[in-house]
């Protein structure tokens, strides 16, 4: 894509997949780290083991600062954007496309790089990084969906060519509540009763019927009308003994992305009058020392 850089920020599970994809396709990419992260990565490439694109180990560039002008790739944990955004915005970058988990992220986003084309998009796929460079890549796709405003994005281009089904359309909120519903409700109940997601769904079917009810009233509050039987049927369509990475990082109290999904819900409820007696609980429960 000839003189575009593409800085993948926060090279880990799917950060790192977007960047060896990249890579592999010809693109002049920058996985962008901490310091660690980089030394690694600058040592031994990035290593992706893949049933749909196959294994192998891709040369990528590294570094602990935003190329200027780079099209930013933003593909950090929901809770490490304030890290990162001061050095993307120092970069004055052409681009910004966010694979951030919520909904809460793009205003702060944008507000920091006025005049910067900013765009919210949603990825799904399972992916592992086993260490700092090896990442497994388990899902027999990676399904990207961006708004209609990133159709002229240099990433969304270079991304379609470099092997992910992407498709284009729709507004930024209804791409990012699409997945949030999702993974809210999923996230949320696999944590609070510490099992799989077949068994967390049926280990209360009211507190899920209740979940999925709050979860769809925030998202019609939100100018995001859904429906409650497409979601009940989305959760069951998840594999029953799938896990969370908010489940594991509770789990090993490691940092989480229980504020920008559980914390979310509770503030948006809040601000539009909605009882969220359910999700009120978990998040508290979640939220409380063990």
């Amino acid at each position: 894509m000839g003189d575009v850089v593409f800085a993948v920020v926060g090279p880990g599970a799917v950060g790192g997949l977007f960047a060896w994809l990249l890579q592999r396709s010809g693109e002049e990419v920058v996985a962008v780290g901490r310091p660690a992260t980089v030394a690694a990565i600058r040592r031994d490439g990035i290593e992706v083991r893949s049933a749909t694109f196959g294994d192998g180990v891709q040369r990528v560039r590294a570094a602990t600062e935003v190329p200027e002008g780079a099209s930013v790739i933003l593909a950090t944990k929901a809770y490490g954007l304030a890290d990162v955004l001061p050095g993307i915005v120092a970069a004055r970058p052409a681009e910004v496309i966010s694979f951030l988990n919520g909904v809460e992220h793009m205003e702060p986003l944008r507000a920091a790089l006025p005049g910067v084309p900013v765009a919210g998009a949603s990825v799904a796929v399972s992916a592992l990084r086993a260490s700092p460079t090896v990442i497994d890549h388990r899902s027999p796709f990676v399904r990207i969906e961006a708004p209609e405003a990133a159709v002229g994005f240099a990433s969304v281009r270079a991304l379609t060519d470099a092997g992910p089904s992407v498709r284009v359309g729709g507004t930024e909120a209804e791409v990012l509540w699409a997945k949030f519903r999702l993974l809210a409700s999923l996230a949320l109940l696999t944590s609070y009763w510490r099992q799989p997601a077949g068994a967390a769904l049926s280990e209360d079917p009211e507190l899920t019927e209740a979940v999925v009810s709050e979860v769809v009233a925030c998202s019609a509050a939100e100018g995001v009308p859904a429906s409650e039987l497409d979601l009940v049927r989305a959760l069951r369509s998840v594999p029953g003994g799938m896990r969370t990475s908010l489940q594991e990082d509770l789990a090993a109290g490691a940092p989480s992305e229980l504020d920008a999904l559980g914390g979310a819900l509770v503030r948006i409820g809040e601000r539009h009058g909605i009882a969220m007696p359910a999700i009120d609980r978990i998040v508290a429960t979640l939220g409380a020392p063990d």
